[in-house]
């Protein structure tokens, strides 16, 4: 039978709740959501609208049902179920160097469009975890740095109010951000000391959330531009 308009626009708003929660590291792998009647309580809308947005989820890897257990955010890297040719960039520098091409215009797009439409809450998100990493930094916390670097870059995403671009990072720019973060202070050929390279990180990403809270799309644009190629240059061979 088919969703009324109405349905539609209900499931619809409950699957990209969940799943924002999810790329925004609220739930992480091995959390236990709640109920079905505790999400329509709080989503006002059916259980079975709930339980559909779920069924959803599940079959794009980002949920998992554990009999006797309940409902568990996957902690699987949906990168893994859905691109198994990205590990492949791990070991060939070509690929990584057309793999950073493609971050310039996937990334850079995202951010022109997260200037345009991120809401007050997404702002205050991406505020929160610029002063986690700029602790991480001066701390000379290299994971906590990667972390807040991630998250970061998931709510930028999801700030984009584009289906595609949201979906695209759960699946994919999570590995791709992982092997460059695993690999910057190796790879690179820039004459700074690690902590220099992280202050520089910072400050570049500073300025992409200054542009986009500041409603300058190109602005933003330029400013991911410049993170991407500072990131290309690390990666350099030379």
């Amino acid at each position: 039978m088919a969703l009324s308009g109405t349905a539609r626009n209900a499931l619809s708003r409950v699957v990209k709740e969940l799943e924002a929660r999810i790329l925004r590291a609220k739930w992480r792998g091995e959390t236990r959501l709640p109920s079905e009647r505790e999400l329509a309580a709080e989503f006002v809308t059916s259980r079975a609208t709930v339980r559909e947005a779920i069924q959803r989820l599940a079959a794009r890897g980002l949920l998992e049902t554990r009999r006797g257990s309940g409902l568990f955010v996957s902690d699987q890297q949906p990168a893994r179920l859905g691109a198994p040719w990205l590990p492949l960039i791990a070991e060939s520098p070509p690929a990584r160097e057309d793999t950073l091409e493609f971050r310039l215009v996937f990334e850079c797009a995202a951010a022109r469009f997260a200037a345009q439409r991120a809401t007050p809450d997404e702002l205050n998100d991406m505020g929160s975890i610029l002063e986690r990493m700029h602790d991480a930094v001066h701390n000379h916390d290299v994971d906590a740095e990667a972390q807040a670097d991630t998250e970061f870059h998931a709510v930028l995403a999801i700030a984009s109010h584009n289906l595609m671009l949201s979906h695209f990072y759960s699946s994919v720019i999570t590995l791709l951000r992982e092997h460059i973060t695993n690999n910057t202070y190796e790879a690179s050929n820039i004459p700074l000391d690690a902590n220099d390279l992280a202050l520089m990180r910072l400050e570049q990403h500073t300025a992409i959330f200054r542009a986009i809270r500041a409603h300058r799309p190109d602005a933003a644009f330029r400013a991911m531009h410049a993170h991407i190629a500072f990131v290309g240059k690390q990666f350099s061979q030379g």
